[in-house]
């Protein structure tokens, strides 16, 4: 059985929404993971950054670290290729984004899971969220109450989960790209 031909309902129970505490081990994750990026997409990068709750200092977190890397989107086909023949499995594409995860297997989660996401150059808004919270400890610990709460609410249900962190995310980013203007 591959993971393609699982229902939802399996992979959500093979990949259940866990949380664990801030850790500093994810920014060596995430530099050996952007070093191997690197080196397989060389020239097509513009930018890649670390992002998602692993790189916001002092909140719980799922142990998942997510890679945010731009590129000019005229090589998109191009970077989907390089992935998927180097084992990043392609999760969602669409005329704006695409994103492929590493560390999914049949049996569960590998010792390190990313999501990588692959965005056309200064589509960016998570830089500014990921830096804000980082900027504000009690808006970070805010966020962290209301990802644990729709935790409890909705799980397994991952599309719930993150829909209903939409809103409090929309708000940071406006509030950041106030503060931090042209920053990215």
């Amino acid at each position: 059985m591959d993971l393609k031909d699982m229902s939802l309902d399996k992979l959500w129970e093979l990949f259940p929404i866990i949380f664990v505490n801030y850790s500093d081990k994810y920014e060596k994750i995430y530099s050996d993971e952007e070093k191997t990026l690197t080196s397989l997409l060389k020239s097509y990068i513009k930018r890649i950054n670390h992002i998602g709750s692993t790189a916001i200092k002092n909140i719980k977190t799922k142990p998942i670290v997510d890679i945010l890397v731009e590129i000019d989107f005229a090589n998109k086909s191009e970077v989907k290729n390089v992935l998927l023949k180097n084992g990043y499995i392609l999760m969602c594409e669409n005329f704006e984004k695409m994103s492929f995860n590493k560390g999914y297997t049949i049996n569960g989660y590998s010792d390190k899971v990313f999501h990588i996401h692959i965005k056309n150059f200064a589509n960016c808004d998570e830089l500014y969220f990921r830096d804000y919270l980082n900027e504000n400890y009690f808006l970070a610990k805010e966020y962290e109450k209301l990802k644990l709460d729709l935790y409890n609410k909705y799980a397994p249900d991952r599309n719930l989960y993150t829909e209903g962190k939409k809103n409090f995310v929309e708000n940071i980013v406006k509030l950041s790209k106030e503060k931090y203007k042209n920053k990215y």
